[in-house]
Formats: structure tokens, C-alpha cells, sequence
């Protein structure tokens, strides 16, 4: 089994910066692409942003120029938020693509709230 474990999630007001982190551990033979996706309450998930495992990102449209993700060669993803608007407040989860035994396997994170108030 694969754990994702994320933090960084607060309460911070409009035009603040947070950075999530998630930590993958485990049984992990290589990790492909890191992601981080969000959902607001009564709305359905969404993707946020996307590195690879040659670290080249990608980023929802809402997002590009705010927000920055990147990884280290630890199993750890993170995603700087700056300019933080009050549409930004969700749950973010830590999503992990892997391969173990020869299989490609993906996991999730639990979560972390992040509130940004008006």
C-alpha cells in the first residue's frame, strides 16, 4: 500500500499564499506524475495541476499564474498558492501515479482543507 499524507491546508485571507505538501511513502518502485486536484462543497472534484515525472506542469486555466507545483526526488509533491481568491477554498487532495511489481497503480491523498476568506 501507498500512504499520501498532506498538510499545509489553513484559513488565510484573500490575495494570502499558502504551500500544500504530500508525501508519498510506501511500496514504491518509481513515481510517474504528481497531481493535486480540489472540491469545493457541493461541487465535484477537479484537477488543479499536473508535474511529471520529468517535471513539466501543467496547471487549470483559474490557476495559471498563481499557482506553482512542484516535486522532489524524495516523494514529495507541493503546490505554492499565491493570490489566493475566496473560489479557491476546498478541499485539496495529493494524487500519486506509481509502479510497483510492474503495475501502474495511483493513490490519494485524505486531504486538507484550504478556506480563504473575503
Amino acid at each position: 500500500q501507498v500512504q499520501l499524507v498532506e498538510s499545509g491546508g489553513d484559513l488565510v485571507q484573500a490575495g494570502g499564499s499558502l504551500r500544500l505538501s504530500c508525501a508519498a511513502s510506501g511500496s514504491i518502485d518509481s513515481i510517474n506524475a504528481m497531481g493535486w486536484y480540489r472540491q469545493a462543497p457541493g461541487k465535484q472534484r477537479e484537477w488543479v495541476a499536473g508535474i511529471s515525472s520529468g517535471g513539466s506542469a501543467n496547471y487549470e486555466d483559474s490557476v495559471k499564474g498563481r499557482f506553482t507545483i512542484s516535486r522532489d526526488d524524495k516523494n514529495m509533491v507541493y503546490l505554492q498558492m499565491n493570490s489566493l481568491k475566496p473560489e479557491d477554498t476546498a478541499v485539496y487532495y495529493c494524487n500519486v501515479h506509481y509502479r510497483r511489481r510492474n503495475h501502474s497503480l495511483m493513490s490519494w491523498g485524505q486531504g486538507t482543507q484550504v478556506t480563504v476568506s473575503s
